[in-house]
């Protein structure tokens, strides 16, 4: 596997549609969504003028989010009787989210449909980040590369030990590496992901912006 690593340094999805609103706290397991910031400022940071998005941040991949998942699908903006957190709490998770208004957004979609507080679920989201090993390669990405999104896959499953092919999966959008997404108990344990969330990207040549 360390020749995944080795090619890396060289170079150097339509889901189910589900109701809104369902009861806080019923489903399955998470998916801890990674993205690479770059591809993200390209596609959508930019045009937002996002300070995530700034050069000399140096930033590789973020918490796009830890999702509650079903088995098939998801639930979304659950019904929850816990606060929304407070602007503080928010903006303390900024380095998690890459910024205080996805970590909001988050909560909002998603946080509320574990059935935690708003304090309990951004403790499990930082927990479920840091605990996700990422390759020290990625932030030496000093220019734009067109690769097997296999090689990002493979990179995370040679940095984190035990970590199946079938725990983890890599999303393209417009020709670009998307997302990294790893399924997770409610323990944050790994876990088979299901068969809608195993959807991996199949290209030769995804673009990985480099580092900005």
């Amino acid at each position: 596997m360390r020749k995944v690593l080795a090619a890396l340094a060289i170079s150097v999805i339509g889901a189910p549609v589900w109701a809104e609103g369902e009861a806080a706290g019923d489903f399955d397991y998470y998916v801890a969504s990674l993205s690479w910031s770059a591809n993200w400022c390209a596609m959508e940071g930019d045009a937002r003028n996002d300070p995530q998005c700034d050069p000399g941040r140096k930033i590789t991949f973020v918490l796009h989010g830890l999702w509650p998942q079903y088995e098939d699908g998801y639930p979304s903006y659950c019904r929850t009787a816990e606060r929304d957190p407070s602007r503080g709490e928010t903006a303390a998770m900024a380095d998690v989210f890459g910024g205080a208004g996805a970590a909001f957004y988050q909560w909002k979609k998603h946080g509320r449909c574990s059935g935690l507080s708003s304090q309990a679920y951004y403790g499990l989201a930082r927990k479920a980040f840091e605990g996700i090993a990422i390759s020290d390669i990625f932030p030496r990405i000093n220019k734009d590369l067109k690769l097997p999104a296999s090689v990002i896959e493979g990179a995370f499953l040679e940095t984190n030990p035990g970590l199946q092919r079938d725990e983890i999966t890599v999303t393209c959008r417009q020709g670009m590496i998307q997302e990294v997404r790893l399924c997770l108990t409610k323990d944050l344990e790994p876990r088979r992901c299901g068969a809608d969330v195993i959807r991996d990207c199949t290209l030769k040549d995804a673009v990985l912006e480099a580092v900005r």
